[in-house]
């Protein structure tokens, strides 16, 4: 058995992605057992303080995705409780799990990201949805690409081609946010770049290339087995691989994040990459693009798991 003693599992929540979560953490507390470590796995309820004060883990693992999974609420609890994480600091959390925060962190490093603008519910309702719909058509131009500001899974997002569509597209956006990021759809190549980082310095993994059935990376195109098709590595050159790898390596660095994200980038024809947002929770499903990453680099997700429990034991 490992050193670690025992592990705890935070997995479900109560956010839209809860499935995705409960899945997620059951991947890792196969993967962490097969590697020798005691787990234990707990949702976020109301039981949950009690038992970690009366048998404290050595160290917690989160793979809630989603509200408090990302947004850094969790994280603060375990802190409070005394309890080490791998993950980021709830700070860190706070500004990645706001994509246009994010976006405007990365910028300001000299990182490309789409151009695009976020408002508000409200904005819609007070300025008049047609008049404000217009202009953001007449800026950005078309296409472009709607979601949420805040969530992942690619809950409430779509890709607009025409004005007529955006409005439909706004609806759908608000039903699981109050604030919509619209962007200027990149057409390109979709890559993942997962970095994980043991103590000697954040690394990126192969980059994941997504090919979606239906043109659309969206939740189904996720979670459903056979809907999309993935090549690990990606089928990019040699300078757009480094340029990827370099660039999630930078937005890690740039959000203050440790020990694992992933970072999420459309590569244009000229090779060129582009930021779209980081999730300091990656999926670990057995669809999930970071442990894809990982088998493409030869490397054991249950060593990895188990190496950033231990670094971040060694925190405590």
């Amino acid at each position: 058995m490992s050193d670690l003693g025992h592990v705890l599992i935070l997995a479900g929540g109560l956010s839209y992605e809860r499935e995705v979560s409960i899945r997620s953490g059951r991947r890792v507390a196969e993967v962490l057992r097969a590697a020798g470590v005691d787990v234990e796995t707990r949702d976020t309820d109301a039981a949950l303080v009690p038992a970690v004060l009366s048998d404290p883990p050595d160290a917690a693992f989160v793979t809630l995705h989603g509200g408090a999974g990302e947004d850094g609420a969790i994280r603060s609890v375990l802190e409070l409780l005394g309890v080490p994480y791998v993950g980021a600091t709830p700070d860190a959390c706070r500004v990645a799990y706001d994509k246009p925060t994010a976006k405007a962190v990365v910028r300001s490093w000299g990182l490309n990201t789409p151009e695009s603008v976020a408002l508000p519910k409200e904005t819609f309702h007070d300025l008049g949805a047609t008049a404000v719909l217009a202009r953001i058509v007449e800026r950005l131009g078309l296409p472009l690409f709607v979601k949420p500001s805040q969530g992942g899974s690619a809950l409430g997002a779509s890709i607009v081609r025409t004005a007529e569509e955006l409005p439909t597209a706004m609806v759908g956006c608000f039903a699981y946010g109050d604030t919509a990021l619209i962007e200027k759809y990149i057409e390109g190549v979709e890559v993942a770049v997962s970095v994980v980082d043991l103590g000697d310095g954040p690394v990126a993994l192969p980059p994941v290339e997504i090919v979606a059935d239906r043109g659309v990376y969206d939740y189904a195109a996720r979670y459903t087995a056979g809907q999309t098709e993935f090549f690990a590595p990606a089928r990019l050159s040699s300078e757009a691989t480094e340029a990827c790898a370099g660039m999630a390596v930078a937005a890690h660095a740039a959000l203050g994040l440790r020990d694992v994200s992933r970072t999420d980038i459309i590569v244009d024809d000229t090779g060129r990459p582009y930021f779209l947002e980081v999730n300091v929770a990656p999926g670990m499903t057995e669809t999930s693009l970071l442990p894809m990453a990982a088998e493409a680099a030869g490397r054991d997700l249950g060593t990895l798991c188990k190496g950033m429990l231990e670094l971040a034991a060694h925190r405590r």
